[in-house]
């Protein structure tokens, strides 16, 4: 399917992994399995479709709250797929990164972390990157403290801090803010992902769970996107005179 309107950037909240087992009397684990393996689908549509990068929330930081063994599990997942998964993405010209705070992640996962980004580092095509110990809360404040940290020092004025300059102190602050955010499996809120790149993103939300998410349901929601018309603080009139829109700066 060709779309008049094709999303550079698409964040993905991927949710009802665990309901989508307890469907089928499963363990909760499998459904995060099943979750696993449809990021491959989803990368390789993104890829084919033109979006430049897809973001996923694959564990938040809240996500310790989960009974331990889940969240013991959840991180051998993590280290088979990207031991898995490095080489494939690699071979599609796929850039891997990882934002969020890995330094509480187990030794072994931030080998297999780092090892998978200097892997793809290079390559050209459509970057993933993957939100694990995340949240935006996290990301603002990080950002804050070693804005802090610079004005401390007496490198930076507090009349110097802008907008863009908290923006360039974010995770990932070289890609460009999402244009299109989704979350599967019913749920109505971004619980607490990319809270400032999110300011002017088109939402979509679905019932469908995750490890159901398929490329059909994924052109639904471009679909939806295309549809949109995005005015940034413009009026509808304007946008369709043929003024440029162009995002403000976030924040």
């Amino acid at each position: 399917m060709k779309f008049q309107s094709v999303p550079r950037h698409v964040a993905i909240i991927m949710d009802g992994n665990g309901r989508w087992a307890n469907k089928r009397n499963l363990p909760r684990i499998a459904g995060h399995r099943a979750g696993v393996e449809n990021i491959r689908t989803l990368v390789s549509s993104a890829a084919e479709i033109g979006i430049e990068c897809l973001t996923v929330f694959a564990f938040s930081s809240e996500n310790w709250r989960r009974p331990p063994l889940e969240v013991r599990l959840l991180m051998d997942l993590f280290i088979m797929a990207l031991e898995q998964e490095a080489e494939r993405l690699h071979a599609n010209k796929v850039r891997l990164r990882i934002i969020g705070n890995r330094t509480e992640f187990p030794a072994k996962l931030q080998e297999a972390i780092a090892a998978a980004e200097t892997l793809t580092r290079s390559n050209g095509g459509l970057t993933l990157v993957i939100a694990a110990n995340y949240g935006g809360h996290w990301d603002l404040t990080q950002a804050a403290r070693t804005l802090a940290e610079q004005v401390r020092a007496g490198n930076l004025r507090v009349d110097e801090i802008s907008s863009e300059l908290v923006q360039q102190h974010l995770s990932a602050s070289d890609l460009p803010p999402p244009d299109l955010f989704i979350r599967s499996g019913g749920e109505q809120r971004i619980s607490n992902f990319l809270l400032w790149q999110l300011a002017y993103t088109e939402f979509y939300f679905t019932d469908c769970l995750w490890p159901d998410f398929d490329r059909l349901e994924f052109e639904r929601a471009l679909t939806s996107y295309a549809q949109r018309q995005r005015r940034f603080g413009m009026t509808g009139e304007q946008v369709a005179h043929g003024v440029e829109t162009v995002a403000p700066p976030q924040g």
